[in-house]
């Protein structure tokens, strides 16, 4: 249940240093001490920000091979990417504790178990105290994506409890799969967040969709990237060559549960993103469309979602 009405939001709109795990980390942390500056008790980041969204990379790809520089930049990132547990979440949940707020950061995690060459998009969800209190693999990379992450299972439809309601979400096209989104609404998320890398005008009607669906505070989030922000032998690869110097415009916003903004989009910066959200406006919108309770048909529609851990190998004995 919730016990605050009132919640003060911050969006990190930033690029991570594409491959380099130190130096976003040092990014992210600055952030969140400038949002917790600023009264922030959740501030969320994008999708993939420890340590990058490989924008305009094709790893040496083509259908039917793999160049050798290709495969050596892929284990660059790999290397990049996060360990749970490992001493890099510990230095971030500090960060997190210092600032006494909850904390929504993107990341490229390193398989725990199985598929130890894996990498996967995720979302992780801390708490005030600094404690991790849940994670989201993302369920289906697009397109290229799924050239260089593996696909997450039903196990992390994750949801957090706190004292501002329910908050969860869903990762970039994520959100335009239906089922996904019903699952989530069901678990009763007022407070949905929505990382991308998305920077399209079309990304902003589905995050107004969705607070309009789900009767939701919409919160996105996007990088704002240059080829300054890549480093130099990497920006400087074939892949990009052609690229534009901005290669994501960004596209940040928070939207509330009619659909209305209540920041406008970000673009073409850096920046921070802080508004002071009324979460009466949840109930209040909830009176004439509530998706999973009075606007909800379960003798016509019903939707099974398995939510046990997938393993390719179990032991027993």
């Amino acid at each position: 249940m919730r016990s605050q009405d009132r919640v003060t939001v911050a969006v990190v709109q930033a690029a991570s240093v594409l491959m380099d795990q130190e130096r976003s980390l040092e990014k992210a942390c600055r952030y969140i001490e400038e949002a917790a500056d600023r009264g922030a008790n959740l501030t969320v980041f994008p999708e993939a920000f420890l340590s990058g969204y490989p924008r305009g990379m094709a790893f040496g790809s083509v259908i039917g091979s793999r160049r050798p520089e290709g495969r050596n930049d892929w284990g660059r990132y790999w290397r990049s990417a996060v360990s749970i547990p490992s001493s890099s979440i510990d230095r971030l949940g500090a960060a997190v504790a210092r600032a006494k707020a909850y904390v929504v950061m993107g990341v490229i995690e390193q398989a725990d178990h199985g598929g130890h060459g894996t990498l996967y998009g995720t979302t992780l969800y801390f708490g005030p105290t600094g404690e991790l209190l849940g994670r989201h693999r993302k369920l289906k990379p697009t397109a290229s994506e799924r050239l260089i992450w593996g696909e997450g299972d039903g196990s992390t439809l994750t949801t957090v409890s706190t004292p501002f309601g329910v908050m969860g979400g869903l990762i970039c096209w994520e959100n335009y799969m239906p089922l996904a989104r019903a699952a989530m609404y069901d678990k009763g998320v007022t407070l949905y967040v929505a990382p991308t890398a998305d920077a399209r005008d079309s990304w902003q009607a589905t995050l107004r969709h969705i607070a309009c669906e789900g009767r939701c505070f919409v919160i996105g989030a996007n990088q704002y990237v240059t080829k300054q922000d890549y480093p130099d032998d990497l920006a400087g690869s074939p892949d990009l060559a052609e690229a534009p110097d901005e290669l994501c415009r960004g596209g940040s916003a928070i939207v509330d549960p009619l659909g209305e903004y209540v920041t406008q989009p970000l673009y073409h910066q850096e920046g921070l993103l802080v508004a002071d959200l009324d979460l009466t406006q949840v109930e209040a919108a909830r009176f004439d469309f509530d998706v999973t309770g009075h606007y909800a048909r379960p003798d016509v529609f019903t939707l099974y979602v398995n939510e046990q851990p997938q393993r390719n190998v179990v032991r027993e004995g």
